[in-house]
């Protein structure tokens, strides 16, 4: 008998934290957790985007792993999370000192440059990610810590066509609240951003590691727009390990409904086994 009701506990137990972790993943507001994907460490730990072309579609991610070795010996040793629309791919490069950001831009024919901006006296050196906008025409970027912006650059390649010029600050987008350590946005519509941040504080919004949904007074473009900021819940955090998560880039894929994907690292060694990517739809 003392057997059997260890078990019915254990059973009981499991039941409740596998209720406990549905919970926290259906925890954002708006969306639908459908699954996840295990995000390797060395090549998939920074971010992701949907590239979509003639010649097919695919899913590209970056990580430590995939920073180009010509780039870092040259002192661009950190990569973000990429971005893509209308054929184009973007991968935002950042490095320690107060150097130039770099974009790395693969044209819809597999034609890559590399574009970099001077940063201006006020702008941070992070370059978290890239978002390109739906039309192809600008290019959002972050930037870390505690912001009340995102840095609009006209789309190299595209709108600035020559590599060996300074690709120059644009506009903004003006947020009415703050954000912390936003790891990565992306556009579902020509006026709305989805961004992932990693903050892990949690007194801007009531909760670490928010699903944030950044809705624009217009589309991007030379002159600034504003943002109104609402948090839609915390991410999802599950792991066979306790401690920090870090909450990487976000992903909208419009194919077959649209599907939302965020990366989210997990703690201590198991960071290397239980990692995921995490993907919603909408409702």
């Amino acid at each position: 008998m003392r057997a059997t009701g260890i078990v019915l506990s254990l059973v009981v137990l499991m039941s409740a934290f596998s209720a406990v972790a549905a919970g926290a993943a259906d925890a954002v507001t708006g969306w639908t957790t459908v699954g996840s994907d295990r995000a390797r460490p060395l090549d998939e730990s920074q971010g992701l985007a949907t590239v979509e072309r003639s010649s097919g579609t695919s899913i590209r991610y970056t990580g430590i792993g995939t920073v180009d070795p010509g780039l870092a010996a040259k002192g661009w040793n950190h990569i973000g999370d990429p971005g893509s629309a209308k054929g184009w791919y973007v991968e935002p490069y950042q490095r320690d000192d107060r150097g130039a950001k770099l974009f790395r831009v693969e044209a819809p024919d597999g034609s890559r440059a590399d574009y970099q901006h001077a940063l201006e006296s006020w702008e941070a050196n992070n370059n978290s990610f890239a978002a390109v906008s739906p039309d192809a025409r600008w290019l959002v970027s972050g930037e870390w810590g505690t912001m009340d912006r995102l840095l609009v650059y006209p789309m190299p390649g595209v709108a600035a066509t020559d590599p060996g010029q300074n690709l120059p600050y644009a506009s903004a987008i003006r947020l009415d609240h703050q954000v912390r350590d936003v790891q990565g946005c992306d556009f579902v519509s020509a006026t709305r951003l989805m961004c992932s941040s990693d903050d892990p504080d949690g007194s801007l919004f009531g909760t670490t590691k928010p699903l944030l949904q950044v809705d624009l007074s217009g589309s991007v473009s030379g002159s600034d727009v504003t943002g109104h900021v609402t948090s839609l819940g915390q991410l999802p955090l599950e792991s066979g390990c306790s401690g920090n998560f870090e909450v990487e880039g976000i992903d909208y894929d419009e194919r077959d409904g649209g599907t939302l994907r965020v990366v989210v690292m997990s703690p201590s060694v198991c960071i290397a086994f239980d990692s995921k990517t995490w993907r919603f739809r909408q409702g």
